[in-house]
């Protein structure tokens, strides 16, 4: 069981942890969408003001409309968030990579690149990101590389000219929804499914590419609307590598596989399968198959965690 935390009590400590920290230096601040990094945005903000500059990397690889979405709420906070398209150098880092750890850390090592550029042209000293207990844990077990994870496994931060702010590092996603909800975030936001880092690129068995990550926004979005009721901890469509054997127009076709992951979970360190009605499922099935023509078969998976992971790489 995870240790109790005060929300007010936290923020509190938070705001005045960036201000020491930062020495009323500039900072920039990353921000993906989730309630992660939502959170340190606007810890960061109360503590920096003018000092903090935000930012939202738009890698292509992203759900439906999120850099839109993600503006929107930044703007109702009073913070100015300028979005940044870097897509073209998030898919040639990407290009040809099918290992799923040697897909994490070629994205985490142009995420770094890509923000250590935006840190040197802000004149910016400090990087802040929503890195949590649960992401450093996985690292350092070796159970899988994410993106925000640098000093804890030995690579130092100034290697890419900043050094770092991490305010929810000792936090898990159930306390850091309690934080959020404190600091006056909207319901989408602190409720929000956990997204990973690399996006759909993690939702790809294979080699990335942008007609891929395009028929698993598509089939994620699907997913997402059909399964809200269920309130699942997280919920996503993945794209397998290789293809089936189907029938269209009475011909045999060869199409793509999707599978749908739907899990609950308190804290993301263990889940059960999201127990979905047939129904639903039938109806998840017949509109991804007609929304996405290359699309042959459609799966349920039923694994827990563990022995499986939440995502598939």
């Amino acid at each position: 069981m995870r240790k109790r935390i005060n929300p007010k009590k936290f923020i509190k400590e938070k705001i005045k942890e960036i201000e020491n920290k930062s020495g009323n230096k500039k900072a920039l601040m990353a921000t993906s969408g989730g309630v992660d990094s939502f959170t340190c945005m606007i810890l960061a903000r109360h503590a920096l003001g003018r000092n903090l500059k935000a930012v939202f990397l738009d890698d292509g690889l992203m759900r439906k409309d999120e850099p839109k979405k993600v503006k929107k709420i930044a703007k109702k906070f009073k913070v100015n968030l300028e979005i940044k398209n870097v897509a073209s150098s998030f898919f040639r880092n990407l290009k040809g990579i099918s290992d799923p750890e040697e897909k994490r850390k070629a994205f985490r090592k142009v995420f770094y690149q890509t923000l250590g550029k935006i840190v040197k042209k802000e004149k910016c000293q400090f990087l802040i990101q929503g890195t949590i207990a649960a992401d450093i844990v996985e690292t350092k077990k070796g159970i899988k590389t994410q993106h925000n994870v640098l000093e804890q496994i030995g690579i130092d931060p100034a290697k890419y000219g900043f050094k770092l702010i991490e305010p929810l590092r000792k936090l898990y996603k159930p306390q850091v929804r309690l934080v959020a909800k404190a600091l006056g975030l909207p319901k989408e936001v602190w409720q929000r499914m956990p997204f990973p880092g690399p996006g759909l690129a993690l939702r790809i068995i294979g080699k990335v590419t942008p007609k891929k990550v395009e028929i698993i926004r598509k089939a994620t979005e699907v997913i997402e609307k059909k399964l809200e009721k269920f309130s699942p901890f997280q919920c996503f469509a993945v794209l397998l590598s290789d293809k089936a054997t189907g029938m269209k127009g009475g011909k045999r076709a060869f199409g793509d596989i999707i599978v749908i992951r739907s899990v609950n979970s308190k804290d993301a360190m263990t889940a059960q399968p999201t127990k979905v009605s047939l129904g639903v499922l039938f109806e998840i099935q017949k509109e991804i198959c007609q929304k996405i023509p290359s699309v042959i078969k459609v799966l349920y998976d039923l694994t827990p965690k563990p022995p499986s992971t939440i995502e598939y790489i």
